[in-house]
């Protein structure tokens, strides 16, 4: 099985003093940890947080301190690894990072990405749309050369079912028309698959991965599904489990696990000589 996790850490430093390195090498072990929202540039992450136990991580870094950016932990080694979407007002923020696994019989990448929210008003609604409409023609194009999962905080809850107070967010950013058009577009034009959906359609309160900061939110389990782990088809037929781990606590986001029937000695082969010699 191939262990992938995704997590949206609101700061690697404060997730890192709140034991979440820790729980993944001790309970989790998994082959592939995609986070977002570092907050953090390379003189801070790489001493401290280049490695999770025998993880290495790539990162994007955002220009702003203190501000997004992306990593993806693996034990396999990638044959590539792409930073950023070649575009500069997007690269200057640290929101893409993707690994690329080639094989003479598949080409899969794992990608960490974190969405622009556009919480804080219309300037960054209109660049949350701007990155919304850079994103699915680069996913397109990826749909043709390559297998993928992406794994990250989407910012957008796509049904109702994904958030608690549907209704009193209908004008909010992250449940708008357009957003929830787009996811549309991802699942049903472009053929995608939200895996956790795929395997938990019904689930609910145990399916949030994001709460608010005020009115005790997290206590009375008033959420947001916005982190995904999303597929193409033949990667999500794969996945046998997924869960959101809600407790313990590293941010106000909840890591999601997927295990994938996919052995990652087929992704670098060096782990075989690895297991062998040991």
């Amino acid at each position: 099985m191939l262990t992938v996790v995704s997590s949206n850490l609101n700061g690697v430093r404060s997730a890192a003093s709140k034991g979440f390195f820790h729980w993944l090498e001790q309970e989790v072990r998994p082959d592939f940890v995609a986070v977002q929202e570092l907050k953090a540039q390379a003189a801070q992450v790489e001493p401290a947080f280049a490695r999770a136990g025998d993880l290495h991580g790539y990162f994007h870094y955002a220009e702003k301190k203190g501000y997004s950016g992306v990593g993806l932990y693996t034990r396999c080694t990638p044959s590539a690894v792409i930073y950023g979407l070649g575009h500069d007002e997007f690269d200057a923020e640290g929101r893409w990072v993707e690994t690329r696994f080639d094989r003479p019989d598949r080409k899969l990448s794992l990608i960490s990405c974190y969405f622009p929210s556009g919480s804080s008003g219309a300037p960054r609604q209109e660049a949350k749309y701007r990155f919304l409409a850079l994103l699915y023609p680069h996913l397109c194009q990826l749909r043709q050369e390559r297998e993928f999962i992406l794994l990250g905080d989407v910012n957008i809850a796509h049904r109702e079912i994904d958030l608690k107070n549907w209704r009193g967010n209908l004008n909010n950013s992250g449940f708008l028309p357009d957003e929830r058009a787009w996811m549309d577009r991802l699942f049903n034009d472009l053929g995608l698959v939200d895996v956790y959906r795929h395997l938990h359609p019904q689930a609910e309160g145990e399916a949030y991965t994001w709460w608010s900061q005020r009115g005790q939110a997290r206590a009375k389990n008033v959420g947001w599904r916005i982190d995904y782990q999303i597929a193409t088809p033949a990667i999500a037929a794969l996945a046998r489990s997924a869960r959101v781990y809600q407790e313990p606590r590293f941010s106000d986001h909840a890591p999601l696990l997927v295990h994938y029937e996919l052995d990652p000695h087929d992704l670098d082969p060096a782990l075989a000589d690895t297991a062998a010699q040991s």
